[in-house]
């Protein structure tokens, strides 16, 4: 789990308490379940308001659901959490059946993020912690968006944004920190969307983000080629000839706070990761963040190394937004085995990163 590391900790100037939004996800999925776990741990959240928006009645119907179940982890009564009630029209809850996404449960979740954003820009949330959603639902429900961190970008009116995903290892403190240069589109559109201009916008996100919300003023980031062995000098593809590495270039005369590194060969890139990871080799020198150029070459080691403790954080944004790392989970939805580490780390991770941008300003 990500966990805020206390021996390094800031304290904010003054006496405040942080005031975060976790969004219910899709109700039929796992995402109610995770939140009720990970709000009955009382090491959650501490120094935090934390404001559940979604729907009561679901809620509590799984709430009931749930503690029927032998053996299972604590859970969260829902009269115990601060809810806000976001109504549904009846035939929409109706259709919501627990375990099947569909148009009703995308139209649901859809509702809570937008109540979300609505209320954090108007500067009633510092932060929003956002439990899973299923994009196929939202098409259903005539929602065309690839994922949340889109709606989150439009709502907020910002270009400029991008998907982060952090991690803290359990083994040795280690912090992976993983940026996507393209996320949600097939591997046959990769090679076209990758521009120097893009990659400029995702390493400026990328720096502004070590500056603002960890501290990190200089530094070293890896980034990755797109070919095997970063193309083998025009052999195995020529993209990092004709202009990744003249943008390399460029980008190291640009930030000379930061240690620019690459372009480094996607299947050797992840080998200092995993072993200051795991802490399985003393001579590791890891870099403080990792830009990947697609969406597989970054979630897979991301994935082996974090599945259950990797969080997605949308940077970018004039807020701060979290979520789990992981899906509905529609198949085991209302079987209470869900493991809510992932959750308890986003809303972690959201209050050390609200809480860093505090003492910035």
């Amino acid at each position: 789990m990500y966990q805020i590391n206390q021996t390094q900790g800031v304290n904010l100037p003054y006496e405040k308490r942080l005031r975060l939004a976790i969004t219910l996800g899709d109700p039929a999925g796992i995402g109610p379940e995770v939140i009720l776990k990970a709000l009955a741990d009382p090491g959650v959240g501490q120094n935090c308001d934390l404001t559940v928006i979604g729907n009561r009645d679901l809620l509590v119907q799984i709430y009931k659901k749930l503690t029927a179940i032998e053996k299972l982890a604590p859970l969260a009564s829902p009269d115990e959490l601060n809810v806000i009630d976001v109504p549904l029209d009846t035939q929409i809850e109706g259709k919501i059946i627990l375990g099947a996404g569909n148009a009703a449960s995308g139209a649901a979740s859809f509702a809570y993020m937008e109540y979300a954003i609505a209320q954090t820009l108007a500067g009633n949330f510092d932060g929003i912690v956002t439990a899973p959603i299923a994009k196929s639902a939202w098409k259903s429900a005539g929602y065309n968006y690839p994922g949340q961190t889109e709606l989150l970008a439009e709502k907020a009116a910002v270009a400029r944004f991008g998907m982060l995903f952090v991690a803290r290892s359990p083994y040795t403190g280690w912090t992976l920190r993983t940026l996507l240069a393209t996320t949600h589109i097939p591997l046959s559109q990769v090679a076209n969307t990758l521009t120097q201009e893009l990659l400029t916008t995702k390493l400026d996100l990328l720096v502004e983000c070590l500056e603002q919300d960890f501290g990190i003023t200089s530094g070293r980031i890896a980034i990755a080629g797109l070919n095997p062995h970063s193309g083998e000098q025009g052999q195995l593809g020529t993209e990092e000839q004709d202009w990744l590495i003249p943008w390399l270039e460029s980008e190291r005369q640009k930030r000379p706070n930061f240690q620019i590194e690459g372009p480094i060969p996607p299947d050797t890139m992840w080998v200092k990761p995993g072993q200051a990871w795991y802490g399985n080799s003393p001579g590791q020198n890891p870099a403080d963040a990792y830009l990947a150029l697609y969406h597989d070459q970054g979630l897979i080691p991301v994935k082996l190394m974090a599945f259950d403790r990797a969080v997605n954080t949308s940077i970018g944004l004039p807020f701060v937004r979290t979520s789990p790392d992981h899906g509905t989970a529609f198949d085991i939805a209302g079987q209470g085995i869900a493991d809510a580490t992932s959750m308890k780390a986003a809303i972690e991770l959201a209050a050390e990163l609200v809480t860093q941008r505090l003492v910035a300003e």
